[in-house]
Formats: structure tokens, C-alpha cells, sequence
């Protein structure tokens, strides 16, 4: 009895001492856990430091050699420690998007540049990817209508151990072992669940129409940027030249003071009039230099090619504008609203909400299913002093039932009311694409009117402008004009050419912009077919 207890106190102690053990590692375990803060910043003040990085935030950097040998310096004030927010560099991310094959010696117009956008611009492959995922997604759905079928290997081995009552020679416990494998094949395969999957599965395909209408669309809106940026990219040019057309009318005006001054009729402040103007439109022309390198970088970002990109590009300058445009009538409004891409997905994705109430009802019917399993075994089981058996089997079996949860807490009610608080939200949205869009294309025709008019204005103003100048600087010449008359008819002129060509550029975007929110933006040659309307 003495030998028994102390046998069962031995093994009471080493559980104790296992479970200890096991106490200690987990505990280990969620200080290791813990410890990953270390690899966060610090405080919300202080910048974070990569791991292993020498400067500690906060840091005092290392002193110059030359500040050591000065020497100590004279007491100052405490000053505030330096926190750098500076990021690690890492090259893996240095490289930049190669730029295009782009043939140096030919001159691209607007139809080469929608190609060249279209190929290049990266947004094209997302949507072409979330396009391609929402139909694998149809795919998968519909997978669901198909059994499952599965194959499975079990395999195990067990040994029990155990103490004789009484020993038999040496021999003063019993050992049983047990191993074996069984290979299956299970089928499993939903017959009949009331319309869910198929509900499931025709919104998958809604939101499919839908991904694969916006793919379009982002091409619609990749033709109207390069379009507009290429039409204000053209005006940018204008600008640099009517720029120096103005430096050069300065001119004039300088060398007509000068020569004024020679012969002993002008002023010395006549000429310091005739240089400032020069040095005014010297410095206009600088500006619209700069303008027009930020236009054509606005271009490449609309092509999506790379900033280093260098290409020719052929403006199209002087195109002809219709005289006026027509209000939009409800049946053009109706008719763009049938092609518009941000309407039509915003419709389809308002029909998949709608199939989502018909699977959230169909959760509540029961479900009919079919099992079935094909398997084999062999076991093998082997006792101490015994020879060992073996034992082959096999068995196959079908199985139909039916499913249908009584209560869940009210899950299945929840799941209900939210698909169809989806379903009212996308109604409301697709009404409201429906109003914007009717709302931008009626507030297009009035931007396109009102830019035509002012183009109309502009011109006329630039034509009075002309002659202006003109006169003006023929009577200075003569003696019979002052020079202030005549810096200010040039920097009028300047003006309204400027305006007249502002007009123009607006004049095409506005058209541009009305033929895109009537979905007619639908291809490269959309641009100059509009244009030449």
C-alpha cells in the first residue's frame, strides 16, 4: 500500500511539474508577443527607427571631429532635441516606369495619343483585373451548383501500455498496438436550397455587367482626359506664342523710342517706357514657357506614360467652332442615359442588391443535400507475445437529408434586413447617378454656349485690339502718338489674343466635356468627328 501511494504521489508531483512547464512557455510565449511593440514608434512626438538602426530617436547625433577639437564651448541654452521624420530609403522602389517606344522623329496627333494612353495608362489594367475577378467570381459561384467531391487517407497508430496484476516470467505488463489507413472518396452535393445560389449567382452576374460597363468607362474617361489636356496643352503653345509676338512688338515700340532719341524728339523716359515694357513681356514669355512644360506634363499623366517621356506632339491649332449649340432636349437626355457606364453599372449594381433579398429569403427555407463515401481500410493490431493480425475492409454508403436551422439568434432576420437596406441605399444611388448625369449634361451645353460666345467676343476684341496697336504705334512713330498710348494698345493686344485663345481651348474642352457625359467619348476618333460636326 506504502509503494502504491508514494507511486501516485511521484506521478502527482511530475504532472505538477508539467503543467508548470507549460505555465512557463505560454508565458514566455506572450511576452515574445508583447515585445513586437518594440518595433512601433515609441511615442506619438517621437519619429520611429527601423530596428538596428544606430540613431535612437531622439538621439543627440555624433559630434564633428571639428566641433571635439575646439573644444568646450561657451554655455548656451538648452536646446530642443532634433526629431527627424525621415524614412529609410529603399532602392527596391527607385525605379521608375520605363518610358514607351516613342519614335523621335514623328509627330503625335490626338487619335496617336488616345492609342498610346490606352496601351500604357495603367488604370486600363486594374479595371481590366477587377473586370476579370467579377467574372471568376460568376464562376465560382456557379460551381456551387455542382457536387463536391473530395478524397481523404486517415491514418493512425495507437499503443496501451498497462501493469499485470500479476507477473507472467518477465513479463509485468500487457503492450497493445493498433495502427491502420483508410482511403475515401466522399461526395458532397447540395440538391435543393429554394433559389439561393441562384439568386447568388445572378447577382454575381449583375455585378459583372457592372465591373465590365466601368471598364469601358474609365477608357471613355481616358479618351476625354487626353483630349482635354491635349486641347490645353495646344493653348499653352498658343500662349508661348503669342508671347513672343508681344516681346516682339515691344521691340518695335523700343526701337521707334530709340529712334526718337537719336534724332532729338524723344525722352530718356520715353525709353525707359519702351525697355520696361520689353522686360515685362520678356518675363510673360518665361511664364507662359512655364506654362506650357506644365501642360504637357499634365498631358503625359494623362497618357499614364512616364514624366521623363519626351515626345512631339502636333497641335491642331485653328479648328473651326460651330456658330452655336442647341439646349439639350429630354430626348437627347434620355438617350445618353441608355449608354452612360456610370448609370448602366449603377443599374446593375442595383438589380444584384435586389437578387440579394431573394438569397437572404431563400436562407430561411430548408436545404436538401446528398452525401456519399466509397472507402477501404487496413488495420493491423499486435499485443505483446501474440502474433499480429490483420484485417482488410471496405464500405460505400449514400445518404439524402434535409436541413433547416430553427433558431439563430435572429441572424437570418438581421441578414435580411440588411440586404434589403442595400437594395434602397443602391436604389437611392442610381436615382442620383441619374440626376448628375442629366444635371452635367445639361450644365455642359450651357459651359459649350457660353465659351463659343465668349470665343466670339474674344475675337472681336482681338481684331480692335490689332488695329489698336497698330495706329497707336504709327503714331508714336510719326510724332503724333505718345508712347503710353502705345504700351498700353500692346499689352491690350497681348490680352486679347490671350483671351481669344483661352476662348478657343475652352471652346474644345467644353465640347469635348458635352460629348462625354452624352457617352459619345467612345473611341479615337470621337475627338475629330466631334470637331469637325
Amino acid at each position: 500500500m506504502a509503494d502504491r501511494a508514494a507511486s501516485r504521489v511521484g506521478r502527482g508531483l511530475a504532472a505538477l511539474v508539467r503543467w508548470g512547464v507549460a505555465g512557463l512557455a505560454c508565458a514566455v510565449l506572450s511576452a515574445c508577443t508583447l515585445s513586437a511593440l518594440d518595433s512601433a514608434p515609441s511615442h506619438p512626438s517621437e519619429p520611429w527607427t527601423p530596428s538596428g538602426d544606430a540613431t535612437a530617436a531622439g538621439a543627440s547625433p555624433p559630434e564633428a571631429p571639428e566641433a571635439a577639437a575646439q573644444g568646450p564651448s561657451a554655455p548656451s541654452a538648452q536646446a530642443a532635441p532634433v526629431r527627424d521624420f525621415a524614412v529609410p530609403p529603399d532602392p527596391a522602389v527607385a525605379t521608375l516606369k520605363p518610358a514607351p517606344a516613342i519614335a523621335r522623329d514623328r509627330a503625335y496627333g490626338l487619335p496617336e495619343l488616345i492609342d498610346l494612353a490606352q496601351t500604357q495608362n495603367p488604370q486600363t489594367r486594374v479595371a481590366w483585373q477587377q473586370a476579370r475577378q467579377a467574372a471568376l467570381a460568376t464562376g465560382m459561384i456557379e460551381a456551387t451548383f455542382l457536387p463536391y467531391i473530395s478524397a481523404n487517407v486517415i491514418g493512425g497508430y495507437q499503443k496501451i501500455s498497462q501493469p499485470l496484476p500479476v507477473s507472467v516470467g518477465s513479463v509485468n505488463q500487457l503492450s497493445t498496438s493498433i495502427d491502420g489507413i483508410s482511403p475515401q472518396i466522399a461526395l458532397q452535393w447540395l440538391v435543393f436550397d429554394f433559389g439561393e445560389r441562384n439568386a447568388l449567382a445572378v447577382a454575381a452576374r449583375h455585378n459583372a455587367d457592372a465591373a465590365n460597363v466601368l471598364f469601358n468607362g474609365l477608357h471613355q474617361k481616358i479618351i476625354f482626359d487626353v483630349t482635354r489636356t491635349y486641347f490645353l496643352y495646344g493653348a499653352a503653345r498658343s500662349r508661348v506664342g503669342l508671347a513672343e509676338q508681344n516681346l516682339a512688338n515691344s521691340r518695335k515700340i523700343e526701337d521707334a523710342a530709340d529712334a526718337r532719341m537719336q534724332k532729338g524728339l524723344g525722352t530718356t523716359v520715353e525709353v525707359a517706357q519702351a525697355r520696361q515694357q520689353v522686360a515685362q513681356a520678356r518675363f510673360g514669355l518665361v511664364q507662359a514657357q512655364g506654362g506650357e512644360r506644365d501642360a504637357y506634363q499634365a498631358l503625359l499623366g494623362a497618357l499614364g506614360v512616364s514624366p521623363m517621356t519626351e515626345l512631339k506632339v502636333k497641335v491642331a491649332n485653328g479648328r473651326r467652332l460651330p456658330e452655336s449649340v442647341g439646349a439639350p432636349t429630354e430626348k437627347m437626355i434620355s438617350a445618353a442615359l441608355t449608354q452612360r457606364p456610370d448609370v448602366l453599372a449603377a443599374f446593375s449594381a442595383l438589380k444584384a442588391t435586389q437578387s440579394g433579398i431573394t438569397a437572404a429569403e431563400a436562407a430561411f427555407m430548408p436545404k436538401v443535400f446528398l452525401g456519399a463515401v466509397a472507402a477501404t481500410g487496413n488495420t493491423s493490431l499486435s499485443a505483446t507475445g501474440l502474433p499480429t493480425i490483420g484485417q482488410q475492409s471496405s464500405a460505400s454508403g449514400v445518404m439524402v437529408g434535409a436541413t433547416m436551422p430553427l433558431f439563430d439568434g435572429g441572424l437570418r432576420a438581421a441578414q435580411l434586413k440588411n440586404a434589403e437596406s442595400l437594395a434602397a441605399a443602391t436604389e437611392a444611388t442610381y436615382e442620383k447617378a441619374k440626376d448628375a448625369a442629366a444635371r452635367e449634361i445639361v450644365v455642359s451645353a450651357n459651359t459649350l454656349r457660353s465659351a463659343l460666345a465668349s470665343y466670339r467676343a474674344a475675337t472681336a476684341l482681338a481684331d480692335a485690339a490689332a488695329l489698336t496697336y497698330d495706329a497707336a504705334l504709327d503714331a508714336y512713330r510719326t510724332g503724333v502718338g505718345t508712347i503710353t498710348v502705345a504700351t498700353a494698345a500692346d499689352s491690350g493686344l497681348l490680352t486679347a489674343r490671350q483671351a481669344q485663345a483661352d476662348a478657343h481651348a475652352a471652346s474644345l474642352v467644353a465640347a469635348a466635356n458635352l460629348a462625354f457625359v452624352l457617352g459619345a467619348m467612345t473611341s479615337r476618333e470621337a475627338p475629330s468627328a466631334l470637331m469637325a460636326r
